[in-house]
């Protein structure tokens, strides 16, 4: 009788693994391979090999504390030659002396997660059982069966693999691209989204039916939009959005995930202090990417928050243009959210693609703050009925804004705002480029086109569906050069008069701070002329002058300043109003990368920016990260002030540990000029 088969090790082929499965980052100390796809094992044997016929071998995989088969976490499968499609198989490849080579084939809807692989042996009446190792479970956006597949390699290059890439705000007008280091394949971040996983209400409740459904890509998405927010749970962000956050970090200081999802790590699951909606967003579209789902960052400008779901978001101002009471509803500058594709066998047919998930706490869905995902094709249809939160996500891009001047007698006129469009530019980072791409036609029909028309009764949209009565006098905000902070600059108001008749009309002209969520602060800029004349077919500007001595201590990190322009004809007891946000562009961050840039080789960046303020800039620091180039974030305090247009510099060194192109990212901060952005393409060659 043949002698027991006794297991001496298990080889796990984790460099030929990582470059199969596009786990080459994660597969340095353990296996990450992606379903619906082979991946390969070794088996090596003390004193001879396997002998089919004399030998059994069943494997067994388990994940998740309480595995069975009937949830999908569990699977017991024998040695064969037959591969049975969406099925768990193992078959030989090779043998040789003692080393057995294996193809394991996992089904394309597997729940993702950390699983356990063992096997038992069997020859004769004899057994034994040998645990050979643990390996990771992704999605997989290369595997056609899988419910994320996605046939580009140059997206999937973009929305998988991509570390790096650009987040958009500023104004519809003066869109501001900044550099993010998403960091998904960097040292811990895979463990540290499994984590996520494992603390959520869900599976603390349920951990049997939690793990089973990870099979979903729906079902995750949904669970990483309410744990990027800590509102109901012990989630990463906590979202302020006061200005006040001297016992945390502002949000507009981060450059990455990496440090922020290591933060909430150490802190022992307890939230990072502070998120706004593009850090939401950025956190959501690293966790998402590194479990294999493809995700991207989208910005929508002149964003509505509609609260009672009537599509439109009301402002009252008195008659000096000063909103009356702070609203729920707003209209956010911009708001940022992610776009996930994947199949949704859960809706009618034509509703696969991107999904729209937004994990800024704003409103509770199901009981919890979390959003999506929802078809885009579906808010672009007005199909309101489509899970999850279609009705939320379609006021964000079309929501109809009125705007009433409430007089001294309490009465109420209707003003015109044409400035005011909900849903302009909204955008994401082009596939393989450093530029933005528009993907407002994803979302919206073009404006007065039938189809938006039909999209708008499908949603009872009522108030755009009326006709808008036209005048025969319009006011709008122009700006002349691009403004820089730290300058004074005017703005105009330009009014046409396309009537045979003169009028006489009373001006006010507002500039303040303003929050990119729409908050309004202190005024920064005024202008009245009471008996503003115009003649008939006639135009006029009237410049309004914003000095920087005025603007300079209540700006908030956004940079934005709305600037508001009030008519009213007191003879027609008509008001016009137009609106305009300014963002004010930062300096330029100028990087030099010195040295050969090769793989484990060390580099020198040079970092520089020119102070462009006529004051001292003082308590100056670069945060600098990349993933590939800096293992961690890296901070350069300066010690000595950085005078009047005089240059602030700093050294870092970086050592690449991958071969390719990446970005450096930068951050510079001081007490009179924060948040401002730079990012370098570095390019690694092999050593």
């Amino acid at each position: 009788m043949a002698e027991e088969l006794v297991l001496e090790r298990c080889d796990l082929e984790l460099e030929a693994n990582g470059h199969y499965h596009h786990t080459a980052d994660l597969c340095e100390k353990k296996l990450v391979v992606r379903r619906g796809q082979p991946f390969r094992l070794t088996l090596h044997f003390e004193g001879r090999n396997y002998e089919a016929g004399v030998d059994s071998l069943t494997f067994s995989v388990l994940t998740g504390p309480n595995p069975s088969e009937e949830a999908g976490t569990k699977a017991r499968f024998p040695l064969s030659d037959a591969v049975e499609e969406g099925a768990w198989t193992a078959s030989v490849v090779d043998q040789q002396d003692n080393a057995l080579s294996l193809q394991l084939n996992t089904p394309a809807n597997a729940p993702i997660g950390l699983y356990r692989l063992s096997l038992e042996a069997s020859t004769g009446y004899q057994g034994s059982s040998f645990m050979l190792g643990h390996f990771t479970l992704l999605f997989n956006s290369w595997c056609p069966a899988d419910a994320v597949y996605l046939d580009s390699e140059a997206e999937r290059q973009e929305y998988v693999l991509m570390q790096q890439g650009f987040i958009y705000q500023g104004s519809a007008k003066f869109i501001n691209s900044m550099p993010w280091n998403f960091g998904q394949f960097e040292d811990g971040i895979l463990d540290i989204c499994l984590m996520l996983l494992d603390v959520n209400p869900k599976f603390l409740k349920n951990s049997g039916r939690d793990c089973s459904r990870r099979s979903s890509p729906i079902y995750v998405g949904r669970v990483v939009s309410a744990m990027v927010n800590c509102n109901d749970d012990q989630g990463v962000l906590y979202g302020r959005w006061d200005n006040n956050y001297q016992d945390g970090v502002s949000p507009m200081f981060w450059i990455g995930s990496v440090d922020i999802l290591r933060r909430w790590k150490s802190y022992g699951c307890q939230n990072v202090k502070y998120g706004q909606c593009w850090v939401f967003a950025a956190v959501a579209c690293t966790v998402l990417r590194c479990l294999g789902i493809p995700t991207r960052v989208v910005t929508n400008y002149n964003s509505a928050h509609d609260v009672n779901s009537n599509l439109v978001i009301e402002y009252v101002y008195d008659e000096y243009g000063a909103l009356q009471h702070k609203e729920s509803e707003m209209i956010w500058n911009f708001h940022c959210w992610v776009e996930s594709w994947m199949t949704r066998p859960d809706l009618q047919p034509g509703y696969e693609g991107w999904q729209a998930i937004d994990p800024t706490p704003q409103e509770k869905s199901e009981g919890t703050y979390c959003c999506g995902p929802v078809p885009v094709r579906a808010i672009k249809e007005g199909d309101l009925s489509t899970k999850y939160d279609a009705p939320f996500v379609f006021a964000e891009v079309n929501a109809d804004v009125v705007t009433k001047i409430q007089k001294k007698d309490g009465t109420k006129n209707e003003s015109i705002n044409k400035s005011l469009v909900v849903g302009l530019k909204i955008s994401t980072k082009r596939v393989g480029r450093d530029e933005r791409e528009d993907i407002t036609h994803t979302y919206k029909y073009p404006e007065g086109s039938p189809e938006e028309r039909e999209a708008f009764e499908r949603a009872k949209h009522l108030s755009k569906l009326a006709n808008k009565e036209e005048t025969g006098i319009a006011i709008r905000i122009r700006v002349g050069q691009s403004m820089a902070m730290g300058t004074d600059f005017d703005v105009f108001a330009h009014i046409t008069n396309n009537t045979a008749e003169d009028h006489i009309c009373h001006l006010l002209l507002c500039a303040r701070t303003v929050s990119y969520n729409g908050i309004v602060g202190p005024e920064c800029g005024t202008r009245d002329l009471s008996d503003l004349s115009l003649e008939p077919y006639s135009e006029k500007s009237i410049p309004l002058r914003i000095l920087y001595e005025k603007y300079c201590d209540c700006l908030t990190e956004s940079n934005l300043i709305k600037v508001r322009g009030l008519l009213f004809e007191p003879a027609a007891n008509s008001y016009l109003m137009a609106e305009r946000d300014i963002y004010l562009e930062n300096p330029e961050i100028k990087i030099r990368v010195l040295g050969e840039p090769k793989q484990h080789r060390k580099l020198v960046a040079e970092l520089s920016l020119r102070n462009p303020l006529t004051i001292a800039l003082g308590g100056c620091t670069f945060t600098v990260e990349g993933a590939g180039l800096t293992e961690e974030q890296k901070t350069i305090d300066l010690l000595d002030p950085v005078e009047a247009g005089e240059e602030a510099k700093g050294r870092v060194d970086l050592l690449p540990l991958h071969v390719g192109r990446h970005k450096l990212v930068v951050n510079f901060e001081s007490d009179k000029l924060k948040a401002v952005k730079g990012f370098r393409n570095v390019i690694i060659g092999p050593p």
